[in-house]
């Protein structure tokens, strides 16, 4: 477990693919109990550990989570959430190159509970959501391409139905129409950096997490933009 801040009232750790978020059939320890272990270990705490799901990421995905060590901690950064004041920016890789280089995609999502999925469509339909996120083009390769991506909004695997709807999806990504998994089960979306004012320091935080170690990654972190 590779943790990436640390504070009185916040951990963020940079999630990997076999991590789980939040429990599920299959009955899989949850990350939370693991860092739950790590702080009653370092800080000798007795009894049981606080620590509060801030969001969430996809099980086959990586990169950045935030849990909130404090009952003030999750309550602010909840309404953080709420409120759009966190932003939150991906990376995808994916095999079919978008038309532009950069963009805002407006789709409106419809979650079905029965396949665990959702489905995007260009206009309001029964209850789906709008969904809306931008990407620019930040890398190419012989085979794919590396999307940088800010979402606006936060829907069920959002980022996933999106790309797929515009015929890029996601290496790995099966359920979304990608050709092949990934060896590990994985796929490669990584939630790459988070900003958001610390709820109660009130100074800016920004948290960085760099993608698992594999060709296809390595060749785009040798291109990202400074900064990215």
């Amino acid at each position: 477990m590779q943790i990436l801040y640390e504070d009185n009232h916040l951990i963020a750790v940079n999630k990997q693919v076999s991590d789980l978020v939040q429990s599920d059939a299959t009955g899989d320890e949850v990350l939370g109990d693991q860092i739950k272990a790590y702080i009653a270990k370092k800080y000798k705490k007795p009894g049981d550990v606080f620590l509060g799901v801030v969001h969430r990421l996809d099980r086959p995905a990586t990169g950045v989570v935030v849990f909130a060590r404090t009952s003030k901690a999750l309550t602010r950064m909840n309404e953080m959430f709420k409120g759009h004041e966190v932003k939150k920016t991906y990376w995808a890789v994916v095999k079919n190159r978008p038309a532009e280089e950069e963009g805002t995609l407006v789709h409106y999502l419809h979650k079905d509970p029965n396949q665990n999925k959702s489905f995007a469509y260009l206009k309001p339909k029964g209850s789906s959501k709008e969904a809306r996120l931008f990407y620019r083009l930040i890398g190419v390769t012989n085979n794919f391409s590396l999307l940088e991506i800010d979402l606006q909004t936060g829907r069920h695997h959002q980022i996933r139905c999106q790309l797929a709807k515009i015929g890029s999806p996601i290496k790995g990504d099966l359920k979304y129409g990608f050709a092949r998994s990934n060896p590990d089960g994985g796929i490669h979306l990584h939630a790459r950096k988070i900003r958001f004012i610390h709820p109660v320091q009130k100074t800016e935080v920004v948290i960085i997490a760099d993608p698992p170690v594999d060709p296809i990654w390595n060749e785009f972190l040798q291109q990202a933009p400074v900064g990215s």
